[in-house]
């Protein structure tokens, strides 16, 4: 059967979407993981339905590119936003169910779209120094003095394998500081390699940073540099927790087409 496919991609952190307000077949884990490949499919980080539901503008459906449901997804949840626009479903904003529960979202003046997180509790910290959290899916968040000569594959896939994670797995982050913006570069546990950007481990690294004193206390946003593209997290600090997150970044159409499947 030929199936009807859309590509999008927030800061580089691309994914196929589906339009599952009409018949879709039940995908298996194979077919996911097909659509995913970057040769012998369409490629991208994972993928996505857009359902109908009753208590929402939509609901996002998310599949990380080894084929298997996967937890929130930032970027994808911003690529969503755009995707619903580009169907006409909404205009200027929408609350829609996602993975890990309802999310608002909307377009700023700048043509990017500004996603609300939930709130996020404070990290922890382990025996090495970093910092472990979750914004939707689980990160663990490591402070380096330099990033770019950094081999994230290997130093991160050995984090996300180790015994603490090898279970439920867990998405690696590396940051370093420079002039008050972070930069950033992310292993995705489902994905199993260093993705170009990745929505909750920015809101994770921006939270880890802000809650250590590595920026000052007194900033409500901080802007990010990720391999993909600028992105920004606001947020403020309650005394148990951080409220009102909000992701704010890019989400482009890319093609859109039939494949066989």
């Amino acid at each position: 059967m030929q199936l009807k496919f859309f590509k999008y991609h927030g800061a580089g952190n691309d994914f196929v979407i589906l339009d599952g307000r009409i018949d879709l077949p039940a995908l298996s884990v194979e077919q996911v993981r097909f659509l995913c490949d970057r040769r012998f499919g369409i490629g991208g980080d994972g993928l996505m339905i857009l359902k109908p539901t009753a208590n929402a503008d939509f609901e996002m459906l998310y599949f990380n590119s080894d084929g298997r449901p996967g937890s929130m997804c930032g970027n994808g949840g911003r690529c969503m936003m755009r995707f619903a626009a580009d169907l006409n479903l909404i205009s200027g904003k929408a609350d829609f169910l996602a993975p890990d529960g309802m999310h608002e979202a909307f377009f700023l003046p700048n043509g990017w779209v500004s996603l609300k997180m939930n709130d996020v509790s404070f990290p922890a910290q382990n025996e090495s120094g970093d910092f472990i959290l979750d914004t939707g899916s689980p990160h663990y968040v490591s402070f380096r003095e330099d990033i770019k000569s950094l081999n994230v594959f290997n130093d991160g896939r050995s984090i996300r394998n180790s015994k603490p994670f090898i279970d439920k797995g867990i998405n690696v982050n590396f940051v370093c500081i420079e002039n008050n913006a972070l930069h950033i570069r992310t292993y995705e546990r489902g994905v199993e390699e260093e993705t170009l950007s990745c929505g909750t481990g920015i809101t994770a690294s921006v939270i880890a940073t802000h809650f250590s004193g590595r920026v000052n206390a007194d900033l409500n946003s901080v802007d990010v540099k990720a391999m993909g593209g600028d992105l920004k997290v606001c947020f403020k600090k309650d005394l148990e927790k951080y409220v009102d997150v909000r992701l704010e970044g890019p989400a482009v159409k890319v093609f859109e087409g039939y494949i066989d499947l």
